[in-house]
């Protein structure tokens, strides 16, 4: 319990770090907050390394999916800009504190598509609208925009939940990635 507290308050503070300081001309001071969160997420996890592949993997996601929309001119980031045509740094950051959650605040939607597919379609939008109403970014497309946010996010939970499954570093037991074989020869060992 004192993991899931610690877990959502440090990915609320990191998401308002992120998407105020983008807002107020300081969007490195959302990023710090972020490697903050990252750190202690991997300091309390049992296989650090897995914790931190799947943030690697969600950043790289989320590379792709919001680059593609700065490229197709539906979104523009007033702030934090790293190179003309890519997703800022400080989103990549909250993809990384979005990975924090996934085996701790909400690995409860393990083993459910279904609603990783409906949470993902619901919230991702969501949670790019209040960054716009908050100044952070803006919507040049909104329609397109929040279509396109709809599909990424409706595709990128659930497959975000099933790395989490395969690199969740915080279970007692470790998802078996040797093949079959070697699995069944170490049961008779």
């Amino acid at each position: 319990m004192k993991h899931l507290l610690v877990n959502f308050a440090a990915f609320q503070a990191g998401w308002f770090s992120c998407v105020l300081g983008a807002a107020n001309g300081f969007p490195w001071i959302g990023p710090l907050a972020v490697l903050a969160a990252v750190g202690l997420h991997l300091s309390i996890a049992r296989r650090p390394l897995a914790e931190l592949q799947l943030v690697l993997c969600a950043v790289a996601i989320g590379l792709v999916a919001d680059s593609l929309l700065v490229f197709a001119g539906w979104v523009s980031y007033p702030n934090g800009i790293w190179a003309a045509g890519f997703a800022p740094y400080w989103i990549l950051a909250m993809w990384a504190l979005f990975a924090t959650t996934l085996n701790v605040s909400m690995k409860w939607m393990r083993n459910r598509v279904l609603v990783a597919v409906l949470a993902g379609a619901a919230g991702g939008p969501l949670s790019y609208l209040a960054g716009e109403r908050l100044g952070a970014m803006q919507f040049v497309e909104p329609v397109n925009a929040l279509v396109a946010l709809t599909v990424i996010w409706a595709v990128a939970m659930p497959a975000l939940v099933w790395l989490a499954i395969r690199l969740d570093g915080f279970s007692e037991s470790r998802p078996s990635t040797q093949p079959r074989e070697e699995c069944e020869a170490s049961q008779h060992a």
